[in-house]
């Protein structure tokens, strides 16, 4: 069983006169996963972040981060973790290779051009070591920040928006990276308004609305709580097979060339494939599709996340 790296109970941050911005949180993180915080502007996402990272003091309530009790003892596992910004930029006129080095200086490491050159790699940077910082696309200016995090070696890594402004892929790029990380055995905290990002890498998401976790568990969790299920998708079907859909009494809807039938119990799936092939109509061609993670996230906070929308 791995090791419990973070673990918030009752964390509360007030502001006066009576502004509650966290409002009795609670989870827990294992080692060697990823874990996504999710949330509508306002939600209490990065007050929270803050006070993990020892940035902010809280109200009440208990944090403690790699068996450290935050804030009171941080500085003794500051070491130990890492921190990436939303807005990172890194020392233009150094070379990446120069910047990876003073980094770690400047936290009173001295890390070997051995260490380095295990960084870079790492982050597929190797080809740009003599590369001026001020020369790098933005998706290689991210994985720089995080070489620089790595050279520290930390177990517990905080990811803000990694893939804001990026090309897909360039999102890609880094969704690779932060896979490797978790195979290496690094614990990740990953903040980000691109849902299929916390969906695709994510080993347990927490979704975050008026400074109280509302929902939390692995995607697959998340999606049968709400009742998301899965769809049955009919594409060009044939005259008279929604009117026939509609007797069989199969929640879905009619739009542009096809109809799709919701089956919130995923064990329904067979069953409601075989009543429809049973059927004396031309259903077309027939798929099916896992609810997303952003249908579940409408559901519970009546909106979208959209970029620029985690800086509460």
């Amino acid at each position: 069983m791995p090791a419990t790296v973070i673990e918030v109970q009752g964390l509360t941050k007030h502001y006066p006169p009576d502004i509650k911005a966290v409002d009795g949180v609670d989870f827990r993180i294992q080692g060697g996963e990823v874990f996504s915080l999710l949330g509508p502007n306002g939600a209490g996402k990065t007050t929270t972040v803050e006070i993990m990272e020892g940035l902010r003091d809280p109200t009440g309530g208990e944090v403690r981060v790699l068996g450290a009790s935050v804030p009171r003892d941080y500085d003794r596992v500051r070491k130990r973790v890492g921190v990436l910004p939303q807005n990172f930029d890194p020392f233009d006129r150094l070379k990446v290779s120069e910047t990876v080095t003073y980094w770690a200086a400047l936290f009173e490491r001295s890390a070997t051009k051995k260490e380095v050159k295990a960084v870079l790699d790492t982050v597929g940077l190797a080809h740009r070591t003599d590369a001026l910082a001020m020369h790098l696309s933005g998706g290689e200016k991210r994985r720089l920040g995080i070489a620089m995090v790595l050279v520290g070696e930390p177990e517990l890594i905080f990811l803000d928006e990694p893939t804001t402004g990026l090309d897909p892929h360039g999102r890609r790029e880094l969704w690779s990276v932060i896979r490797d990380l978790r195979k290496e055995g690094k614990t990740v905290f990953l903040t980000t308004h691109y849902l299929d990002e916390a969906e695709h890498l994510s080993d347990h998401v927490a979704v975050m609305h008026k400074g109280k976790i509302i929902a939390q568990g692995t995607v697959d969790e998340l999606l049968e709580k709400a009742g998301a299920g899965r769809e049955i998708v009919l594409s060009r079907p044939g005259p008279g097979t929604w009117e026939a859909v509609q007797r069989l009494g199969l929640p879905g809807r009619q739009e542009n060339h096809g109809i799709t039938i919701q089956v919130k119990e995923v064990g329904r799936l067979r069953a409601v494939l075989g009543d429809l092939t049973a059927l004396d109509v031309d259903l077309g061609e027939i798929s099916t599709r896992r609810a997303s993670l952003e249908e579940v996230f409408l559901q519970l906070v009546g909106g979208r996340l959209e970029e620029g929308e985690l800086r509460a």
